[in-house]
């Protein structure tokens, strides 16, 4: 299945075998993508959101999340952009698509998408050789940890994003899948949000075997309830590694160091 999915994403990005010389990342983990394939070379501007990569570190700006200084990156004369979508808003998008300006729109919701679009981007950038190593390196990484923490019965995992309002991730956001990786089921899988918004008393209803959050005052608030399955267990686990919020190769590690948070034992 992967081969025939990389042909149709390679084939809906290709465009005249031009060199690329300019390009501009419009996400902070395309960013990070293109420093992993040796290529930030190429880089003339990026979008800030967060610390960036050393190797970054003096580029210039065209803005932060959701606020595109599009003078500024015209400025830069790219010849390609490397987009995430949510890093811009929907009117800003639009601008970009009338500019008609090659752009490489990356979205991915697993971790298999991840590493093809990995190649893709290496593709796009003129550094194929590069992003094939990298994604096998990637691939055999992940089926290792799949093989490692392998269950016959998932374990039930509530992650949360956030408490005030209580935020999750939904089936399509590739931290669910990470969970999958490290043999646990994301108990709001069914949900189609990135990020919905859930009731505690839904969490109760699912009953996890175990709760995740980056904060430890919003893991200790759980011990309210502790007829769930996973303050019982004592299972109200640290995820403090933010790397699982980057799409970019350093993903799989930092998927491993959460299944390694899930099941230490292993």
């Amino acid at each position: 299945m992967r081969p025939v999915w990389l042909a149709v994403l390679l084939l809906a990005v290709s465009g005249p075998t031009v060199a690329v010389e300019r390009v501009v990342s419009l996400a902070p983990s395309l960013s990070e993508i293109v420093v992993e394939l040796d290529s930030a070379d190429l880089l003339v501007g990026v979008l800030d959101a967060g610390e960036r990569p050393a190797e970054l570190k003096d580029l210039p700006s065209v803005g932060r999340y959701g606020q595109l200084d599009m003078e500024q990156l015209l400025s830069l004369k790219p010849d390609l952009l490397l987009l995430w979508p949510g890093s811009v808003g929907p009117a800003q998008r639009e601008q970009l698509k009338r500019l008609n300006l090659p752009t490489y729109i990356a979205e991915p919701h697993n971790l298999e998408q991840l590493t093809s679009q990995i190649e893709a981007i290496a593709s796009q950038l003129g550094r194929s050789e590069r992003g094939v190593s990298l994604a096998e390196n990637l691939r055999q990484r992940l089926d290792s940890l799949r093989q490692r923490y392998s269950r016959d019965v998932p374990l039930r995992v509530f992650y949360q994003v956030w408490d005030r309002p209580l935020y999750t991730v939904g089936g399509g956001q590739i931290i669910s899948d990470a969970l999958e990786v490290c043999g646990a089921r994301n108990v709001f899988a069914d949900l189609t949000l990135p990020a919905p918004q859930v009731s505690i008393e839904a969490v109760l209803q699912r009953n996890p075997d175990v709760i995740l959050a980056s904060d430890q005052a919003q893991l200790d608030a759980w011990k309210a309830w502790p007829q769930v399955a996973a303050v019982a267990q004592g299972k109200l686990l640290l995820v403090t590694d933010k790397g699982l919020e980057r799409p970019s190769g350093q993903m799989i590690e930092a998927t491993a160091k959460l299944c390694h948070v899930i099941a230490p034992d292993r």
